[in-house]
């Protein structure tokens, strides 16, 4: 197809004021379908049928999560002219634009309340487990010592959970992703990062044993808390090396080996806690080598930080989340 066909083929998908509308929409945040009928006050079946229109366009494209199905431009630069050229051409469009993301502060609410209701129905287990072992804030600043040594570049965050790590480090970092198993978690990590005005991180939904992301696409990998949770661990620092690209740096938080059994049954720990050998030699397999060793006693449980580089020098290959 010549270029001024595929001219006319976007266009044609752009001649609608419903699609010109989504596509503001999806300027300000990822969307689901649902949402957005809401904020359009049409049908799902109808925003639907734009969706489709737009996605065979090339410019919305769609991330699965869950049983949720988001939406997101698919090449932001490409839309900026086409908003420019209906701002010059209709001098209403901005105001339509406007009063629409306007709505968006009740789908940010909704959004918090199906946060707080899944995080009240969980804060217990967590807080169980919290008062184990030295505050966070101690954990936060250790982890903020050793990821200041060196640029942070584009940061992975693995079992990203409540999205903490990124709301601490995402600044820092020329971009950031968050990846988690669970569809929940990253709902309510999708609403502290907005709560927190974290605007560039980017979360998807995916397994630490298969990262849906390319080979040596990131900088800096951390693991806080998560490793416990794998079946195979030293499969899973094999893959987030795999990833990781050669002169990054990756970051395992855990526990060290422990004997809380509970932790097991009431909070579905698969390890309890990892020895030192064990973790220089997964790194060791997976051609990264353990350079630095933090150990953080104070409570039942002793926390330890294993930070490694990964041989070769840095130039990481850039994807899109």
């Amino acid at each position: 197809m010549t270029r001024d066909l595929q001219l006319a083929s976007l266009f044609q998908a752009l001649a609608d004021p419903t699609r010109l509308r989504i596509l503001a929409l999806l300027r300000s945040m990822e969307l689901s379908v649902g949402e957005l009928a809401q904020l359009l006050g049409q049908s799902q079946p109808r925003v639907s049928r734009h969706v489709r229109i737009l996605s065979d366009s090339g410019m919305v494209r769609r991330r699965k999560e869950g049983s949720w199905v988001y939406l997101q431009l698919a090449e932001p630069h490409r839309t900026e002219s086409l908003f420019a050229l209906a701002s010059e051409v209709d001098p209403d469009a901005e105001r339509i634009f406007a009063a629409d993301a306007a709505r968006l502060d009740t789908i940010r609410a909704d959004r918090a309340e199906a946060a707080r209701r899944y995080f009240e129905a969980h804060a217990a287990t967590w807080e169980n487990v919290r008062a184990l072992h030295i505050a966070d804030t101690e954990i936060e600043r250790a982890i903020t010592e050793l990821l200041d040594e060196r640029p942070l570049g584009a940061l992975l965050d693995i079992g990203t959970g409540t999205g903490r790590m990124l709301e601490l480090f995402a600044p820092m970092a020329d971009s950031a992703i968050g990846i988690d198993r669970s569809s929940e978690m990253l709902r309510l990590a999708r609403v502290k990062l907005d709560e927190a005005g974290i605007c560039g991180a980017r979360l998807r939904q995916g397994d630490m044993q298969a990262l849906p992301l390319a080979d040596r696409s990131a900088d800096s990998i951390i693991l806080h808390q998560v490793l416990h949770y794998a079946q195979q661990p030293g499969s899973a620092i094999a893959e987030a090396a795999r990833v990781l690209a050669p002169g990054g740096q990756l970051l395992v938080i855990d526990f060290a080996q422990h004997d809380r059994a509970e932790l097991k049954e009431q909070d579905a720990h698969l390890r309890l806690g990892f020895a030192d050998d064990a973790m220089r030699g997964w790194f060791s397999a997976a051609g990264v080598n353990l350079d630095r060793i933090e150990r953080l006693g104070g409570g039942a449980l002793t926390v330890i930080l294993w930070r490694g580089v990964k041989a070769g020098s840095a130039t990481s290959e850039r994807v899109a989340a």
